[in-house]
């Protein structure tokens, strides 16, 4: 379970601000990546620990009722969340690893209090002037980017399933726009939206 080790740490080296960051959508068909960053308050870090801070993890690891109910707590007790994303058009254009990185930078720029040190799940970010360090499985490890991860994933999920009742076959609020066996089946009989990466397979045959 993620904790808040690194953002003690950083704290007690004079760092007042640390933001997690993190995606979520990066392997997906369709739809943009969506990026979060989530700064909480240090008087939250430092004291004891409350029962659904505990709760907290990678967002692929919980529920969606409970991404939910985690993500409410995590917008009313952080002090400041910004959000960025990178659009399909974007991916297709440049590539997903530039996407994915380019989503979290604008989350950190989007961030109503700026930070002063940034803890970013994956590889640090290119072009942003705050001290970082790039975490492998960082939603694992650190509480500030497991937050970030659930705010991403509930936002993106949230415009999947708005855009399931656009694109109807496609079971877009089942499958949030990843490469599902239907979802493979419904590009082959419809072919692709507006809002499918095009450089990605879109005729797995394997998945047909």
């Amino acid at each position: 379970m993620p904790d808040f080790k690194i953002e003690k740490e950083m704290i007690g080296k004079g760092f007042k601000a640390v933001a997690g960051v993190d995606e979520a959508g990066r392997g997906a068909l369709l739809g943009p990546v969506v990026a979060s960053a989530v700064i909480f308050p240090s008087k939250l870090i430092r004291g004891k620990k409350k029962e659904w801070i505990e709760e907290i993890n990678d967002s692929k690891l919980i529920s969606p009722q409970k991404r939910e109910r985690l993500a409410k707590l995590i917008l009313t007790h952080a002090s400041s969340i910004g959000i960025g994303l990178t659009t399909n058009i974007e991916i297709d254009k440049e590539n997903i690893f530039w996407a994915s990185l380019e989503a979290m930078r604008r989350a950190v720029q989007n961030l109503t209090k700026a930070p002063d040190f940034l803890l970013v799940d994956g590889c640090s970010l290119n072009d942003v002037n705050y001290l970082q360090i790039g975490l492998p499985h960082g939603d694992r490890k650190s509480i500030s980017i497991a937050a970030a991860s659930i705010i991403a994933k509930v936002l993106r999920d949230k415009m999947m399933t708005h855009m399931d009742t656009i694109y109807e076959g496609y079971a877009i609020s089942k499958n949030k726009g990843y490469g599902t066996r239907e979802h493979f089946k419904a590009l082959k009989n419809m072919g692709p939206t507006a809002f499918h990466r095009l450089t990605f397979n879109l005729a797995n045959e394997k998945e047909i």
